[in-house]
């Protein structure tokens, strides 16, 4: 038996879960918990540990602490956080200013506070690892790629989880706690024949994967989580004439570009009403036209990277849907999916209605794609892929 601590890092929390994985790898969630507001991670993190120890849960009796970094230089996969972690997530901070000082600050401080368990961090890039070079690659200068400028591709474990799990509700493949078993060359399950999905992570920052038996051809996120489609502050997509067009035009400084696309752009730009998507569809249903608009830009931009990933597999036998907006809001779903019904998917408005939060097939009994809502657990995925390594 295993016990691995996930550390959830936020700019201002911090989020804890623990796990319990026995030698034939099932996993069993033991206790969450959090601290808010954090201005010192040091002392939230002994506070939480202390918390645990109430519990019955000992320091000593913590095998691993797993951390969902987002981006490193020329860093990915599972790896432990060692120095080189620390300075590959300090040198992407400019890019990630929202996650990199945050993880590489409560590394430091499970090393003060926690030095008895290891610290291993899974990169939310290293599923990606398998992908085409061809889409990894940017037209940039031979230069600019050497310094690591490419597409990267995140929100990894929520895809992860969603590919076993799609893949299971279809009847592809048997419970999700054995799928790691299945899987072969590339990352990819052994299966009788190809299965081609395409999964959307939409929530306060969202994403389109394409993924191939498992594992990932591709990802509407690029170099880092500002790209693809609308997020809820950040622009997403964008000419990169545009910012120097801005700034000259509006008299703007670099400072306040970043500022106006990664905390006032998105689906708060569009609309200029929230970032919230429950307050954007009060809005748009009270006819408030910006409003409608932010939802048409995602919806747009979703079909088209399902588009593009369908296109690259040749087909698609399923589409899923994960993240809060996609779960919360059976009526997305069913928008963003109308162009497909004469590809052969055809929702069941009865079975969509009612998966909010929960999961399960709502395409019709005869549909060839099927249309899945999935509840993504990305704690489960790092808490598997970390006793994995621990073993090896």
């Amino acid at each position: 038996m295993k016990k691995i601590l996930i550390a959830n890092v936020g700019s201002t929390s911090y989020k804890y879960t623990v796990f319990e994985i026995s030698e034939n790898g099932d996993c069993r969630e033991l206790f969450r918990g959090g601290v808010e507001r954090v201005s010192d991670y040091e002392t939230a993190i002994a506070q939480s540990l202390s918390d645990l120890e109430s519990r019955g849960f000992g320091r000593e009796s913590l095998d691993a602490v797993a951390f969902k970094t987002v981006l490193g230089k020329d860093v990915s996969g599972l790896r432990d956080a060692d120095e080189v972690v620390l300075k590959a997530l300090e040198d992407m901070s400019y890019v990630a200013p929202a996650h990199n000082p945050p993880y590489a600050s409560a590394i430091r401080a499970f090393g003060k506070v926690l030095p008895s368990a290891r610290k291993v961090v899974l990169f939310e890039t290293s599923f990606y690892q398998w992908a085409d070079k061809a889409w990894k690659r940017y037209a940039v200068p031979q230069k600019w790629d050497a310094i690591g400028i490419r597409r990267n591709g995140f929100h990894g474990a929520s895809h992860k989880f969603s590919a076993e799990r799609v893949a299971e509700l279809c009847g592809e493949i048997q419970a999700s706690e054995s799928a790691k078993l299945l899987y072969v060359n590339n990352g990819r399950m052994k299966l009788d024949k190809h299965f081609r999905m395409v999964n959307c992570h939409l929530g306060g920052s969202s994403s389109v994967c394409g993924i191939l038996d498992g594992a990932a051809i591709g990802s509407s996120m690029g170099f880092t989580p500002q790209s693809g489609l609308p997020q809820n502050n950040r622009v997403g997509d964008l000419d990169s004439m545009a910012i120097p067009f801005a700034m000259a035009t509006l008299g703007i400084g670099i400072d306040e570009v970043m500022k106006d696309l990664s905390k006032e752009g998105g689906l708060l730009g569009i609309s200029g009403v929230s970032n919230d998507m429950r307050d954007i569809k009060a809005q748009a249903d009270a006819g408030n036209a910006d409003a409608q608009l932010a939802i048409d830009v995602l919806v747009y931009s979703t079909r088209s990277y399902i588009g593009q990933f369908m296109a690259q597999m040749g087909g698609l036998d399923a589409i899923g849907f994960s993240g809060g907006i996609a779960e919360n809001n059976p009526w997305l779903r069913a928008e963003i999916l109308k162009p497909f019904e004469t590809m052969g998917l055809k929702v069941d408005e009865s079975k969509n209605e009612i998966l909010k939060k929960s999961e399960g097939v709502f395409s019709t009994d005869d549909s060839t794609i099927k249309a899945v809502a999935v509840v993504a657990n990305e704690e489960i995925v790092i808490a598997r892929e970390v006793a994995r390594y621990l073993e090896k």
